[in-house]
């Protein structure tokens, strides 16, 4: 999956370079946004198929309600979608004459059914495909628009015997995450190594924190310093269920090995599934980490600090948001709401430069502590517009590694006629200064990176050097 979209997001900005997206009016726009598509009201009903109705339906919701979708060239919506459907054709080994796409003029109603008359005549040769290729169709139009937060949520299965808590997948981490591959693969250094081993496969094949990780299933995941679709193997989400071969080295051993894991369920670590967690460390600084902008979270990390605060004089605190894969942004905005008054936190914007502000609530008391956060690559979304604050406010420092670039703007949803839900976002993110962050992320101002060698010794570099500032 991630290579299509990596694939389709490319061709995408190609198709876009080489055409003149004609601008719609307005009123057509509106007109399709009342039609396509609507918010969900009530609970979302069983799953049906999908069929090449609900594929305009996704395509005039796009038009109609995403941030750039009056600017937006539609041409490279429908030729992606082809495109998808014409390998998926191949990989069943049925490729077909019939299967060709006509030109397309950039009336967005004409190409439509120009598109749907070519799909029509391929998908009735081969009936036993139709619903794999509507699929494919339409993930690939979602995909084409190249947006971290636009998805399309459909055919949700949890394995059998999964209980709240459990994990699915290879039971390890890396230092590049999943999120990263999808949403900016482009960040990625080498070296791959483990970070993080959670149980599974990973812990009964002995991996460790710090292994290098030299190849996936016999490929490299870096060529010339740039990360390769392998990596994506690393994250295997349910059902897929293909064994990863992986070649391995442990640097304080010199010992090099292969290993295959078998992606299945895994119980996780209770401790990390907590989203806030706080602790009392050496000169009385308060450390919270903070796993996700859920709801109430902004409140849990104030409260932790109000406790840990009681009988004693706090100097400073450290947050760390390192593996922090965002949510809310309200959340974000109350948990910044406590370090400054007055402030404009982000700017939601539409496509022709029009803004909503978002600002700081001044009810929320001040903490009035120096503050220390720690951020890293897998810092995305919500984590993101929180960190701008911080650096942009100047109400504390930054310490770790650039965050992700994966906040295009906060995903509205969108329910299709088939009870799937189409995501996407109706007004780009800006920071509080109106500097782009998506796709370019938040440059720390210490940058302390992970290495292996911190990894599989335990070491927090990043932590240590926000301790030295704060005890300046």
């Amino acid at each position: 999956m991630t290579a299509i979209r990596t694939m389709t997001a490319g061709l995408a900005l190609l198709l876009a370079a080489a055409c003149t997206a004609p601008t719609p009016p307005r009123s057509e726009a509106s007109a399709a946004a009342d039609t396509a598509c609507a918010r969900p009201q009530r609970p979302t009903a069983t799953e049906t198929a999908t069929t090449i109705d609900v594929i305009e339906q996704a395509y005039f919701c796009i038009l109609g309600n995403y941030y750039s979708g009056a600017t937006l060239d539609a041409r490279s919506l429908l030729t992606t979608a082809f495109a998808a459907l014409t390998q998926e054709l191949n990989r069943n080994g049925r490729d077909l004459p019939e299967a060709t796409m006509p030109a397309l003029t950039g009336d967005r109603k004409t190409d439509w059914t120009a598109f749907e008359t070519a799909y029509r005549k391929t998908t009735d040769q081969v009936p036993d495909l139709r619903d794999k290729l509507a699929v494919a169709t339409l993930e690939a139009l979602v995909a084409a628009l190249g947006d971290n937060h636009a998805a399309w949520a459909h055919d949700t299965k949890r394995p059998p015997d999964y209980h709240d808590g459990d994990g699915y997948g290879l039971g390890l981490e890396a230092n590049v995450n999943g999120p990263q591959v999808q949403g900016n693969p482009g960040v990625a250094l080498p070296p791959l190594f483990v970070t993080t081993v959670q149980g599974g496969a990973a812990q009964a094949a002995g991996l460790r924190p710090g292994d290098l990780i030299e190849s996936i299933n016999g490929s490299a995941p870096f060529i010339d310093g740039k990360p390769t679709p392998a990596i994506a193997a690393l994250y295997p989400r349910y059902p897929e269920a293909r064994p990863v071969r992986l070649r391995l080295l442990r640097r304080s051993t010199g010992r090099r090995w292969n290993a295959t894991l078998k992606p299945g369920l895994y119980q996780r670590d209770l401790a990390t599934l907590q989203v806030v967690q706080s602790k009392l460390l050496d000169d009385d600084i308060a450390y919270v980490r903070m796993r996700g902008f859920a709801p109430d979270s902004a409140d849990r990390v104030l409260k932790a600090i109000t406790r840990l605060r009681t009988g004693r004089t706090l100097t400073g605190v450290v947050l760390d948001l390192r593996g922090n894969g965002g949510g809310s942004p309200q959340e974000a905005i109350r948990l910044e709401s406590a370090f400054a008054h007055g402030k404009a936190t982000a700017h939601l914007c539409t496509v022709d430069g029009k803004c909503e502000t978002l600002r700081t609530d001044d009810t929320v008391p001040l903490v009035n502590l120096p503050l220390m956060v720690l951020i890293d690559r897998s810092c995305a979304s919500a984590c993101e517009h929180f960190s701008s604050a911080v650096k942009d406010l100047r109400v504390g420092q930054l310490i770790g590694t650039r965050t992700a670039g994966v906040i295009s703007g906060p995903a509205q949803p969108y329910l299709l006629a088939n009870n799937t839900t189409l995501n996407f976002p109706t007004r780009h993110h800006l920071g509080p200064d109106h500097e782009v962050i998506d796709r370019i992320g938040v440059p720390p101002d210490h940058h302390v990176p992970l290495t292996p060698k911190d990894a599989a010794t335990g070491r927090d570099s990043a932590l240590t050097k926000a301790l030295t500032l704060l005890h300046k």
